[in-house]
């Protein structure tokens, strides 16, 4: 087999991943706070020789490795957060790795300890950059705000801080392999997913004793149900085409329940296939949440921070995959579709300047994000990863890199640089009230 030394590298480290698996599932933490998952692969790395670059005030880090020729530097990536779980099974303080993050990180371990085997690099060209990076799942809004807020983040997700921080500088593609639950096959790559918009609402009323006194006091949680009910009769506007995704979840509702509610909050998601589409559904969005407050005389204030640009697969990156995957499993174990995923990750912002490549490999059991969600195989999420990962870096960088450089030079991304990414993606913070009260005259913001 072509990439067989690449397969018995990985097999000669197998312990070790499954090491790194068991630890990571066993110490879940969200996003920004992975300090313990950080700290126990930079150990793995160090001890293996790597010389790392530490993201220092948030975790996370990233090595280079040179090949001695010339060529692109590819980029492999491993996300370290868990999720907010706390009915999971195997929940630990709350949280819970019900995405899978864990084998993405151990399939890393075996990557990393795979290229320090002698002849790993030999007939390379180019170079490699191994990531280790923090808060891909859209959680937390509020926390991490107090963070940009203090200047420790400048943006509420990992691959975003990452790139603004310079950590993907000089990189020409990136790919990485998300644990899935697909079982009839063990690789999904469909054409790429959803993008969306974070958003957080507070509505502001007046309380007051709600027994005695209800008509002294305005009903911010009243507002914030006739906000989401509004939003509810939007939902036939939506053309399935766009892919569409509203789902807001009240997080405060009152104080007390003797108390007339001063405060709500609402957090939610925008999602759709395009960031027009996004940002034409987030004003339809704002009118109906603004209602809510009119109709009871309640002000809001609107938190908007930019998510997940939409993923748009690398037709020659998917190519590459297919073939080489299909080289280690046969092709019949791989799903390629044109199909439009409806959740989101920040791969999609890096495919607004890269060429990038996002699928799902087999091996979990249960519902995605789901109490039950688990790794059943780890020879599939995290050893077969990591061996399909190395064959498919080793399938770029061979032949003096020929098929990385015609992953770049097929690529034409939605922006130029990422400072131009930037400018607009900046565009999408706001911080806002859309209500304001004169006498008998309403302003309404809206955009």
């Amino acid at each position: 087999m072509k990439y067989q030394k690449y397969l018995d590298f990985v097999n000669k480290h197998k312990q070790e991943i499954y090491e790194a698996e068991d630890f990571i599932w066993k110490h879940p933490e969200t996003g920004y706070n992975e300090w313990e998952t950080s700290h126990y692969l930079e150990n793995v790395f160090e001890k293996a020789g790597y010389v790392l670059n530490k993201a220092g005030n948030i975790p996370g880090f990233y090595t280079d490795i040179d090949t001695g020729k010339p060529g692109p530097k590819v980029m492999i990536l491993a996300e370290l957060d868990a999720l907010a779980v706390p009915n999971h099974f195997a929940a630990v303080k709350g949280n819970a790795h019900a995405c899978g993050h864990c084998a993405q990180c151990a399939a890393m371990v075996g990557i990393a300890l795979a290229l320090k085997e002698p002849g790993a690099l030999d007939g390379l060209s180019g170079s490699i950059r191994l990531v280790l990076v923090p808060a891909e799942e859209g959680i937390q809004l509020e926390e991490r705000n107090k963070l940009r807020k203090k200047g420790i983040i400048h943006f509420l997700g990992g691959k975003d801080e990452f790139l603004y921080r310079g950590y993907f500088d000089g990189v020409d593609m990136a790919y990485m392999f998300h644990t899935g639950t697909n079982t009839a096959t063990l690789l999904d790559l469909h054409a790429g997913c959803n993008g969306c918009l974070m958003k957080d609402v507070t509505y502001y009323g007046v309380g007051a004793h709600a027994g005695s006194c209800p008509d002294q006091g305005v009903n911010a949680l009243y507002a914030a149900t006739l906000g989401l009910n509004a939003i509810n009769a939007l939902r036939e506007t939506f053309k399935e085409e766009n892919h569409i995704r509203v789902h807001p979840i009240i997080t405060n509702g009152g104080e007390a329940v003797s108390i007339i509610p001063s405060v709500a909050k609402i957090s939610t998601f925008i999602r759709g296939r395009s960031l027009k589409t996004i940002q034409l559904t987030n004003k339809k969005v704002n009118r109906a949440l603004a209602s809510g407050a009119l109709a009871m005389g309640a002000t809001m204030m609107v938190n908007d921070y930019p998510g997940f640009a939409p993923l748009n697969n690398s037709e020659k990156l998917r190519e590459v995959t297919v073939d080489v995957m299909s080289e280690l499993v046969g092709r019949e174990k791989i799903r390629l579709t044109n199909n439009w995923g409806n959740g989101s990750t920040d791969m999609g912002n890096l495919s607004c300047i890269m060429p990038v490549v996002h699928p799902y490999i087999a091996g979990a059991k249960g519902t995605s994000h789901g109490v039950d969600f688990h790794i059943a195989d780890v020879d599939k999420a995290c050893v077969l990863s990591a061996q399909g990962q190395l064959s498919i870096l080793s399938a770029l960088l061979s032949d003096d890199a020929k098929l990385a450089k015609e992953v770049v030079s097929s690529y034409t991304p939605l922006y130029a640089s990422k400072e131009e990414y930037f400018k607009d993606w900046s565009s999408y913070i706001k911080e806002e009230q859309l209500l304001e009260y004169d006498d008998n005259i309403v302003k309404i913001k809206l955009d």
